[in-house]
């Protein structure tokens, strides 16, 4: 069973993360069998987090708290207050994940974060298009691994730039591997697109009893 960490902080965009955590928490199109997986949020302190939408996140655990495994799942969203200082403990984290094998996804303002403690450098990755991570982080130094593409899957870390949201969370769900590939697919296509065909298609490929 894997554990989803979800990192929140103050001006988290709530969009970002919205399409993975939804599906991972609700396991609605998981392949028949599959087990659950365990979904945290998780902060440097209990206090409450204001989302950028104005939604209020009462952290679950502290940073402290995680258990960093293989069947561990860092998710670090997009935020306008990632170069406040106090979230250096959850890119140590991160680069924990990294070394441990466990999987770190990070968009948009989280990659810039990951690009300042050099856990970039010698990773393929991608952020908000090309210059963006030298704009904001001058340590950055993994250029040559850059790609300019929407979300980029590199084995254990998955990031991505603002606008490659549902990508990212295909990447991750493909990643965990907690659906069928045909199911994957037609979701994907179907929010991707809107076209209805997509939605009968992935109806279709559900297990029984699995439909709603």
């Amino acid at each position: 069973m894997f554990t989803v960490y979800v990192y929140v902080l103050d001006t988290l965009a709530d969009w970002e993360p919205g399409h993975v955590i939804s599906e991972l928490n609700s396991g609605r199109f998981f392949k028949k069998g599959e087990p659950r997986v365990t979904l945290k949020t998780v902060s440097y302190s209990k206090e409450p987090v204001s989302t950028m939408g104005g939604m209020t996140i009462l952290p679950d655990c502290l940073i402290d708290d995680i258990v960093v495994s293989e069947t561990s799942v860092l998710i670090l969203p997009g935020a306008d207050t990632w170069n406040d200082q106090k979230h250096g403990a959850i890119v140590e984290k991160a680069g924990e994940f990294l070394s441990s094998g466990a999987t770190v996804c990070a968009i948009c303002g989280a990659t810039v974060a990951l690009a300042g403690s050099g856990l970039l450098d010698n990773r393929f990755h991608t952020s908000n298009g090309p210059g963006f991570l030298e704009m904001f982080s001058p340590e950055y130094k993994g250029q040559s691994f850059y790609v300019d593409k929407p979300s980029v899957a590199d084995n254990n870390l998955i990031t991505a730039g603002s606008t490659g949201a549902l990508l990212w969370a295909k990447q991750i769900i493909e990643h965990l591997g907690v659906f069928q590939s045909d199911t994957l697919e037609s979701w994907y296509e179907f929010f991707r697109t809107g076209e209805p065909e997509h939605f009968f298609a992935l109806m279709q490929t559900l297990p029984s009893g699995n439909e709603s």
